[in-house]
């Protein structure tokens, strides 16, 4: 009887431990997808510098972000491989291990998250600034490097429709044009393949880009909170259920023996 009673609790901590396996193989896999987007994103600012961001930010700053996202995914990555290998093999080490990284990245997480927060307002400053610098530098040949910021920045004008940060009268500040009632052609809807064009204000898109900029600016903020916080909400379940499959591991190599 007490044979039966050793081998029926040995068989439930087995059962557990299969569910546990199951659920931190699960919860892994959406950690190790959430790196993967981080990854990803780095990799896209290291190596396409033809976006929105090139406007926004100085190359050393982008560079600065793709290296950390970078970084951090491939942390995410790493460790979510050990995660599987560890629950698989129910190698106790390499789950001790797992539960150490994902506590070294719930940290810098957290820590990424109250940076988020506290320097959002600053970020925002700062691009204005760099998009206020970019108009004035905006047709200067000596400044044959930015061409490609230019370029950026008349596709966001083109596209939104709409003329400087704030409005069309920003541009009388640019001292590159031939004259002052020159204007972008990206605020027109010109497809003359200029920096500059001759015509009426009544042709010229009037409002600014500021508003689109802020939107976009406030749903790309709002993308990285949520992953952010997705990650966090899955390394506790992740940190959970590692701990209860190493114990339940742990009790199910004692058991027979005893």
């Amino acid at each position: 009887q007490l044979l039966f009673k050793t081998e029926n609790r040995r068989m439930k901590i087995r059962d557990k431990t299969l569910i546990q396996k199951y659920c931190l193989s699960v919860f892994n896999g959406i950690f190790l997808a959430l790196g993967l987007m981080l990854l990803t994103f780095g990799l896209w600012l290291l190596f396409d510098r033809n976006n929105l961001f090139s406007v926004l930010w100085e190359n050393q700053l982008v560079t600065y972000i793709s290296y950390i996202l970078l970084g951090i995914g491939s942390v995410i990555t790493f460790t979510s491989a050990m995660g599987f290998l560890g629950s698989i093999v129910e190698i106790k080490c390499l789950l001790v291990t797992y539960i150490v990284f994902q506590i070294l990245v719930f940290v810098t997480q957290m820590a990424i998250l109250v940076l988020i927060i506290m320097k959002k307002e600053e970020v925002h400053n700062q691009w204005n600034n760099r998009i206020d610098e970019v108009i004035s530098e905006y047709g200067n040949e000596s400044l044959a490097e930015q061409k490609p910021v230019w370029n950026i920045l008349n596709v966001m004008q083109s596209n939104m429709e709409c003329c400087g940060r704030y409005n069309a009268t920003q541009w009388e500040r640019n001292k590159n044009k031939k004259n002052s009632t020159q204007i972008p052609c990206s605020c027109t809807k010109s497809n003359l393949k200029k920096w500059f064009c001759d015509v009426s204000r009544d042709s010229t898109y009037n409002m600014g880009c500021e508003d689109y900029l802020n939107t976009w600016f406030e749903n790309n903020v709002l993308i990285l909170t949520a992953i952010t916080i997705s990650l966090l909400i899955t390394q506790i379940f992740l940190v959970t259920f590692t701990h209860r499959l190493f114990r339940n591991i742990t009790k199910n190599n004692i058991w027979p023996n005893e």
